[in-house]
């Protein structure tokens, strides 16, 4: 199964959420089941490495972390099973990319999963260190409830 993160500019969220997701199912020998990639709405960071602090909370956390920057495109469709945006604004952008129901139905708020309730992956971007730990919280919990749905 091929999933795949999405926020605006794939240098915080979404690359973190594509580590986290990779060092997980490496660690549950998972790897063969599934794979993950990340990406963003926007064209801001094609070509570039995550943001430094998003990197230092990954490393900080104990999950490696390697990525350049991409955009969606609407060939992402067909190549993943799973789209998850981070939230509803890129959810909103990336269903406005398709009017194929069968794409719709692959396209799925990360959070659906977070074991503590619902609603948007905060960006960090502009905010300090204690919104990027925030953040690997967040998608470190979703996504060992997304992968422990995703195995049954």
């Amino acid at each position: 199964m091929k999933i795949l993160f999405v926020c605006l500019g794939n240098i915080c969220r979404s690359p973190l959420a594509e580590a986290i997701f990779k060092h997980k199912i490496k660690e549950k020998g998972l790897e063969i089941q599934f794979s993950a990639d990340s990406c963003g709405t926007a064209n801001y960071h094609i070509g570039y490495s995550p943001d430094t602090r998003t990197i230092r909370n990954a490393v900080k956390n104990g999950v490696p972390m390697r990525h350049l920057g991409r955009q969606f495109s609407s060939a992402d469709f067909d190549a993943f099973d799973l789209i998850f945006p981070m939230d509803k604004s890129n959810l909103n952008t990336i269903l406005q990319l398709s009017n194929d129901a069968s794409h719709l139905k692959k396209v799925k708020l990360v959070r659906q999963y977070d074991p503590n309730g619902q609603g948007d992956v905060p960006d960090p971007y502009n905010g300090t260190d204690k919104d990027f730990q925030e953040v690997f919280d967040i998608l470190d919990r979703t996504i060992e409830n997304l992968i422990d749905e995703l195995k049954t």
